[in-house]
């Protein structure tokens, strides 16, 4: 066994929805995720490429969270390996039985040093691959999950605990003797987690793979069509970070998503970290674009292993992070 679990790549996130039917709407109808299965108080949900059951839970509750974020590990023994390593750190850490999420197998949950409630798990039921089904495709035709985004008071300090579980760094954003934001990875591609200064812990957003550019424009031309363009916070644009084509959209409880798409490979032994200066407004829109406020100043609470909502830390009101709750300067 190694002295760390063996991450293979993000899996699925689970929110907590105030209504379910107006989740359907637009997650199902507008965005094209699958609905692997329903029951009267969640939908389990996935995108046309995956073949696990699912990498969105949706879960009804009366406030909107993120119960969890869920990475999937190579072997079933990396679940000892994930509940010792996280022991020694002195962290609260639940075994949970095959099922206890739809569709997932035995499984952990831990409470981590950062605040936020992680799952690791190994088996999944799987399901139909419908990439090539073209005939059922909608919305943005979602392919897959790609990443977490999560705010986090110390960038630096999370960047190197992340660091410590194996996690690769693609790019940074840093300045004046500091770290504002670090892209993180266990598949080849750019990041898995992304870690940007602000209060925490809170889930900033969650992104999904599309296949082409095409499928980001459509979703929005359809949005704007049935007068529902409110859903959409920010972008088209193009990332400097990443260098990927995206837009985020908000859902009915205020969770975030980005549909993502065009990023690089990053899977070489030798491959160097990109380290882009905090002045450069070129980092989170390559066009120079604004962001609007939102972006930077609301995201999703979480809560613990008891479904109760963590206490945020703010951060130092003297930092640019308190300013715009993500990334370094406006």
């Amino acid at each position: 066994m190694s002295d760390t679990p063996n991450i293979v790549r993000t899996a699925y996130v689970e929110l907590i929805s105030t209504d379910l039917e107006r989740a359907k709407w637009f997650w199902v109808d507008m965005l094209g995720f699958v609905l692997t299965a329903e029951d009267p108080d969640a939908l389990y949900l996935r995108g046309y490429e995956e073949a696990n059951h699912h990498s969105l839970v949706l879960r009804r509750g009366d406030a909107p969270a993120a119960a969890c974020i869920s990475f999937r590990v190579w072997a079933p023994e990396d679940l000892d390996v994930a509940s010792a390593w996280y022991g020694e750190r002195g962290c609260r850490v639940e075994r949970r039985p095959a099922g206890a999420t739809r569709g997932i197998g035995e499984a952990i949950r831990v409470e981590d040093p950062l605040g936020f409630t992680v799952e690791y798990f190994h088996a999944t039921d799987r399901v139909e691959r419908l990439l090539q089904r073209y005939d059922v495709h909608r919305g943005a035709g979602i392919a897959r999950i790609d990443h977490f985004n999560i705010c986090v008071d110390d960038p630096a300090a999370a960047h190197d605990f992340y660091g410590s579980l194996g996690f690769r760094c693609s790019e940074t954003i840093e300045g004046n003797d500091r770290m504002y934001a670090a892209w993180m990875h266990r598949k080849p591609s750019v990041h898995d987690i992304a870690l940007t200064g602000g209060a925490s812990p809170r889930l900033h957003h969650v992104g999904w793979f599309a296949p082409e550019q095409h499928h980001i424009t459509r979703l929005c031309d359809t949005f704007g069509a049935i007068g529902e363009q409110a859903h959409i916070e920010r972008g088209p644009g193009r990332h400097g970070v990443s260098n990927a084509f995206y837009v985020y959209l908000r859902d009915h409880d205020g969770h975030r998503i980005e549909v993502y798409t065009s990023d690089y490979f990053t899977g070489d032994p030798d491959h160097e970290t990109l380290r882009w200066d905090v002045n450069d407004v070129r980092r989170r829109d390559f066009w120079g674009a604004a962001v609007v406020p939102s972006w930077y100043a609301e995201a999703t609470d979480v809560l613990d292993l008891d479904g109760k909502v963590v206490a945020t830390r703010s951060v130092d009101e003297s930092t640019s992070e308190a300013r715009v709750g993500a990334d370094g300067f406006r």
